[in-house]
């Protein structure tokens, strides 16, 4: 029987642990209720003064929501009639807002709670195309503002272009109107932020981008998408870099079409692997992200990059949030400047939200407002838009601080301290490197993978702190780290986030660990994720486990090739690959649902064929999906199955 948490089987005894904590026991997710028939596809945030909140939505509304954190918040519309706002900021009085073609200034002058006075700062080029969306402002130290651009997509169709000027650029503007282009190679910059009063901005996956990531826009950078440097050359540019340089170094050769257009490669695999830090030997003028936030780990269209104030979510205060439309998530950041450059490590931090994040900001009491849409773009969660809040309940969870980069490995830091023999033992860590390619194609499989050796391992007196010698370093390499088998030394959970992911541009010099100072040890094998392991108390516990379970348990057998997957199976397939951020089983969403897809009775091989290099002609009425070919074939084809149960 159980009895407190133990289990007595006749004269023995184990102990079982409790189940490690999860992210909603230390961050829960609030409603924030709406007036009926609104709809908050939120844009922009903003926090007043007075702590109301100013909401931006999408269909061209802005809202002053009183008593944002009560139960019954007070909704007034306070401006209307505007194009698509996808950002929002507070400056001395007055609400400025990013629409399609212009920074906006609302003002209210007669102080009846509704702007009365629309003023344009500074006014961009359009040129009517779908995918030209503008995001901002923000604000910078010196009252001045950023805003970015997107670049427009045309035949074809998934090849981003920049039509019109400064599209795919970061545009400095001032309160006088007067703007200085400051930064291209944006593809679709939807996430902006300030570091330190230094601008960075958060990019999407999609073509010339294998993987989102947070980027550092000095003046003068470029991103990598080459499509705005068509406007390199104009006299007020600060970017040095041109496209043919670009097309250089990545030659296009062989893979465009009679109007000389970029054709795809039928098998990306077979495409000679040329990383972002490849490109940039040869192109200094070329700007790494600073953190590359992994493709369908830690989110897909990444957003809002948000400062943890001091006295803000506890261990983590001084850190960044960044936000997830596709997976309707938000991961952690920390930066450290190395050899003068930003670089630092991410963690996923919470997912769960009704719908895709795209922008947040803090409230008085100094829990997180967080904004929402799905519309056209796809996100986890059963709604199209919202407004949410995130509280912290001050628990403090048992994760890791930071990682940062060391002349021979990495240095760890703890929220509270780690059980010394676990984090002794090599078997609890396990380090790997990847890359992304750099190439026209939409998006990019993971490259050049390999495992790293962990040869030491030094914990600090406190237990607050761990030092890894790990071999084989690669600069410009993203390091995933794995501390599966470290256990907290109260209670022994597991860590609520075991994986950290280190973007590694440059390695630091300093003093390397000798491998007589770790005090590592060789033991057995780590718990496995989880629950953490039983103790087992008495012989005979050992016993009577013994007889209930057999000496040796028979060999698995492999799975015939003609098995279906269920959902449930299937389901971690269709996340890695982000298939569900477009689709769902059986409502439409970007793109159709699988059952639609089911009833026009493809084959397996012809789903494979159209995930690969899809035929928008087909499903006429939906967002054009981009070609997929990084997706495994072995993978496609149990996708493809699985559809093909839903006939």
């Amino acid at each position: 029987m159980l009895l407190a948490g133990v289990l007595l089987v006749g004269l023995g005894e184990v102990s079982v642990a409790q189940e490690s904590p999860k992210e909603e026991d230390f961050f829960k997710i609030m409603r924030v209720p709406s007036p009926e028939g609104t709809l908050l596809e939120v844009g922009g945030l903003a926090v007043l003064p007075n702590g109301s909140l100013g909401i931006s939505t999408r269909r061209g509304d802005v809202f002053v929501v009183e008593n944002p954190t009560s139960a019954k918040p007070h909704f007034i519309r306070f401006a209307s009639g505007l194009h698509e706002v996808l950002g929002l900021a507070y400056k001395d009085g007055a609400l400025y807002c990013a629409q399609r073609g212009e920074l906006t200034k609302l003002v209210d002058t007669n102080n009846d709670g509704k702007a009365d006075l629309y003023e344009t700062i500074y006014a961009w080029p359009i040129s009517g195309n779908y995918h030209e969306y503008s995001f901002g402002p923000k604000i910078a130290p010196d009252g001045s503002f950023f805003v970015t651009t997107n670049i427009g997509f045309t035949e074809p169709w998934w090849e981003g272009r920049s039509i019109v000027p400064w599209r795919g650029w970061t545009l400095h503007l001032t309160e006088d109107g007067k703007m200085e282009p400051w930064a291209a190679g944006m593809r679709s910059p939807a996430g902006l932020g300030m570091v330190d009063g230094e601008m960075f901005y958060a990019e999407n996956q999609g073509d010339w981008v294998g993987s989102g990531g947070l980027w550092h826009l000095k003046k003068g950078a470029f991103a990598g998408h080459p499509a705005g440097l068509k406007w390199a050359g104009q006299p007020n540019s600060p970017v040095k870099v041109n496209q043919s340089q670009v097309y250089a170094i990545v030659d296009p050769r062989d893979k465009k079409n009679e109007k000389g257009e970029y054709v795809k490669p039928e098998n990306i695999q077979d495409e000679p692997v040329v990383t972002l830090h490849d490109v940039q030997k040869k192109l200094p003028g070329l700007q790494l992200p600073a953190v590359w936030l992994p493709h369908g780990i830690l989110g897909i269209s990444n957003t809002e990059i948000l400062e943890i104030p001091d006295g803000h979510f506890g261990p983590f205060e001084g850190q960044y949030l960044v936000g997830d439309q596709g997976q309707s998530k938000i991961m952690r950041v920390v930066l450290e400047k190395v050899n003068g450059e930003y670089q630092g490590v991410a963690f996923d931090f919470r997912s769960g939200f009704q719908s895709g994040v795209l922008r947040m900001a803090w409230a008085h009491d100094k829990s997180l407002f967080v904004g929402e849409t799905a519309r056209g773009w796809g996100a986890a969660g059963e709604a199209s838009e919202g407004l949410q809040r995130l509280v912290w309940n001050n628990r403090v969870p048992f994760e890791m601080t930071t990682v940062k980069a060391m002349p021979d490995g990495f240095e760890v830091a703890f929220t509270t301290p780690i059980d010394k023999k676990s984090a002794e033992d090599l078997a609890s860590y396990a380090v790997e490197s990847f890359s992304y390619k750099y190439h026209p194609v939409y998006g990019s499989p993971i490259v050049n993978r390999k495992k790293l050796p962990v040869k030491g391992v030094k914990v600090s007196e406190d237990g607050m702190n761990v030092r890894l010698v790990v071999g084989d370093l690669r600069e410009g390499y993203i390091h995933h780290l794995q501390l599966e088998g470290v256990r907290a030394k109260e209670n022994a959970y597991t860590l609520v986030h075991p994986d950290a992911y280190y973007t590694l541009n440059n390695i630091p010099a300093g003093t390397k660990l000798s491998l007589n100072e770790t005090g590592t040890r060789n033991a057995a094998a780590a718990p496995k994720p989880g629950r953490a392991k039983a103790k087992v108390k008495t012989p005979a516990a050992k016993t009577v486990a013994a007889s209930h379970v057999p000496a040796k348990a028979p060999a698995k057998a492999k799975p015939a090739a003609n098995v279906v997957l269920t959902f449930n199976e299937v389901k971690p397939l269709l996340t890695r690959n982000t298939c569900l951020a477009c689709h769902n089983t059986d409502k439409k969403l970007v793109g159709p649902a699988f059952r639609d897809v089911a009833k026009r009775k493809y084959t397996n091989q012809q789903i494979v064929g159209l995930i690969h290099n899809p035929k928008p002609e087909n499903w006429p009425g939906y967002t054009p999906m981009p070609p997929m070919p990084q997706v495994p074939k072995s993978e496609a084809l149990k996708i493809a199955a699985w559809i093909n149960t839903l006939k």
